[in-house]
């Protein structure tokens, strides 16, 4: 049985990666800090989806205590590592800045060297489509200069990319970057669009549009980017393609390339949508009308995600496939029920 690290296993999307991994028969060890950035009980709740599995394990630690990420790595052996855990949030880092070099870079480091000393043959990792920035040149692909971001946590997602490179480089540590664009679904984070949204139409509150509601996302349902990780565990097991560590970090590193160890992928629905249309899906999923505050742009925020998912598609068979109007609604058929709440 392969045996494989998670962390943020809590979180929204570590928990339905998660859920489908144990279906398929892997051994997860999960690990999560349970931090209070949002609902500690939406994350006891998910966690408690997951207990009882026979090959499910869980931590609760601070990927930022170097010490207890050390002792993880030295009490079992993992083939893989997913990296999942992160202090999110764009505006939030406006704010609170430390919350992301604690948990986005001296976490991340954390990982790698543990990755590094324990042999880890390959380690996924969230990064964000926030790294784009202000690019204007549409869809955004992987090929395309990520050199501006224009807030921290951007800022932190293009750092990991940048040291997973490094890791690559220097100790043959395969790593691939999955820049995940607006996900969204059942179980989803309470700072998001669609929960926050959701909760203002219900409450009776107005929701704000920023840029007038003429924001454009490539919103994409979760069992689509849970599809997308499984592909790569997949094609890991199935078809070994990377090359050999590097048995001597000291000899030329040059002799197996960066680039072969090395990898980024988006991950998104290809399909941009306009906010104005996604509360338009919203009322009629709730049977509510929402009160619309159209705002200017906000600081950190882009007018526009669209993911090139080419190079994932040709690798891995990759296509998202869940069209918006399903997405949602299953989002607030989730939400009615886990708040008790009577359809209108």
């Amino acid at each position: 049985m392969t045996r494989i690290l998670v962390t943020g296993v809590a979180g929204f999307i570590g928990f339905h990666l998660v859920r489908q991994m144990l279906s398929q028969g892997y051994e997860v060890v999960g690990v999560d800090n349970l931090n209070d950035y949002y609902s500690v009980q939406l994350k006891e709740d998910r966690l408690a989806q997951l207990e009882g599995h026979d090959h499910f394990s869980f931590e609760r630690m601070d990927l930022a205590c170097r010490d207890s990420v050390e002792r993880i790595f030295a009490e079992s052996s993992f083939s893989q590592v997913i990296h999942l855990a992160a202090q999110a949030g764009v505006r939030y880092s406006l704010t609170n800045p430390h919350a992301y070099v604690d948990s986005n870079l001296i976490g991340f480091v954390n990982l790698l060297e543990g990755c590094r000393h324990a042999g880890v043959s390959h380690l996924i990792y969230a990064s964000s489509s926030s790294v784009y920035g202000s690019n204007r040149k549409t869809p955004f692909s992987v090929r395309d200069r990520v050199d501006h971001p224009i807030s921290l946590y951007a800022a932190t997602k293009k750092a990991n990319e940048l040291m997973a490179h490094t890791y690559s480089h220097l100790y043959g540590l395969a790593t691939t970057g999955l820049r995940f664009f607006t996900v969204y679904g059942p179980w989803g984070r309470p700072d998001m669009a669609l929960y926050r949204f959701t909760d203002a139409i219900v409450a009776g509150r107005p929701i704000d549009l920023y840029n007038h509601g003429k924001m454009r996302r490539d919103f994409t349902y979760v069992d689509d980017i849970v599809r997308g990780i499984c592909r790569l565990l997949e094609r890991d097991i199935q078809q070994p393609s990377l090359p050999s560590k590097i048995s001597d970090p000291s000899s030329d590193p040059s002799s197996e390339p960066a680039s072969a160890l090395y990898k980024i992928y988006n991950i998104g629905n290809n399909q941009p949508v306009e906010l104005e249309y996604f509360v338009d899906v919203l009322e009629t999923c709730l049977g509510r009308k929402a009160k619309r505050n159209l705002l200017p742009m906000q600081p950190g925020d882009v007018r526009e995600t669209y993911a090139d998912i080419d190079d994932l598609m040709r690798d891995t068979g990759f296509r998202p496939s869940t069209q918006i109007e399903d997405g949602i609604q299953s989002f607030v058929d989730w939400y009615l029920d886990y708040y008790e709440i009577a359809p209108a």
